[in-house]
């Protein structure tokens, strides 16, 4: 026998809303990881969670995950699923909480990269090796180029740009990823209410013409082991309602959940996806 050969190392699973946590947790099992997962209250989809060794904590009880993700012996942690950023009376931290608190200070509340940084340095610092979905699931992250048969015209790579720029913007001032430009004006941007919020609210501001596109792309600067922005059937779903003509992403810096089936309901409903390197459509300023 090869005493070199080591088992994969044991992953535990912070997971938030959605179908994401479920597929991470389903790859990681696939190729041979002992899989333990603490649902988030009041965010975790529970519907999913009985097949898997599992535990639902509240956020602020960090000294419970902490000491779950301990007993299952993880070595490994993915923070997956959208969670809404709590106020600190809705944390209501227990002693370990507070002690943790208390070491990244105002950090945990000046922003979602802000949050997701300071409780990724924690795990770190509590020996936990932090990794990115996008580590776990083959393919995961959307491939650069046009994945549909429709294909944006002029316009909408006009749009496009703009998008990128007013993303930029915000995604500096640490609001958000994404926004929906049709025709050059900006219907919506995208904040703490997450994607299909957003979208929801383009339907009645849409403009008669040519519908708009919906831009997605990293923030500068961001943690990309946690949050990267993601996209799946029910983003083009709702989309389409929205009137939009397509979707563009940064290749390599967004997560298609579940590929095929995200091209398959952008093809149904006629709109395109992009994935695109934003610096080639609206390069970035270089000092003179």
């Amino acid at each position: 026998m090869n005493s070199d050969h080591h088992p994969p190392r044991s992953l535990g699973i912070l997971a938030g809303g959605g179908r994401l946590p479920h597929q991470v947790a389903a790859a990681a099992r696939a190729a041979g990881r002992a899989v333990f997962v603490v649902g988030l209250e009041g965010f975790v989809d529970r519907a999913w969670l009985g097949d898997w060794p599992h535990e639902i904590i509240r956020m602020g009880a960090a000294g419970r995950i902490l000491a779950a993700l301990r007993a299952q012996v993880c070595q490994d942690v993915v923070l997956i699923g959208p969670v809404r950023r709590p106020s600190f009376f809705d944390m209501r931290p227990d002693a370990d909480g507070a002690r943790l608190l208390a070491r990244v200070g105002r950090a945990a509340f000046s922003g979602d990269d802000g949050l997701l940084a300071a409780v990724i340095k924690v795990l770190g610092e509590e020996g936990f090796r932090v990794i990115g979905a996008h580590e776990i699931l083959e393919e995961a992250l959307g491939p650069r180029g046009l994945l549909t048969r429709a294909e944006p015209d002029a316009a909408a790579m006009s749009d496009i740009a703009r998008g990128i720029a007013v993303a930029r913007a915000l995604g500096a001032a640490d609001v958000g990823q994404g926004c929906v430009v049709q025709e050059g004006v900006v219907l919506a941007v995208e904040a703490t209410e997450g994607t299909d919020a957003m979208l929801s609210r383009c339907g009645p501001l849409r403009r008669s013409g040519p519908g708009g596109v919906l831009v997605k792309i990293v923030k500068p600067g961001q943690e990309r082991r946690a949050d990267l922005p993601t996209l799946g059937p029910d983003t083009v779903t709702m989309a389409a309602a929205a009137g939009l003509r397509g979707i563009a992403f940064e290749a390599g810096g967004a997560i298609l959940v579940d590929r095929a089936a995200t091209i398959a309901a952008a093809d149904k409903a006629g709109l395109f996806l992009l994935g695109l390197d934003p610096d080639e459509i609206h390069p970035r300023s270089k000092p003179t």
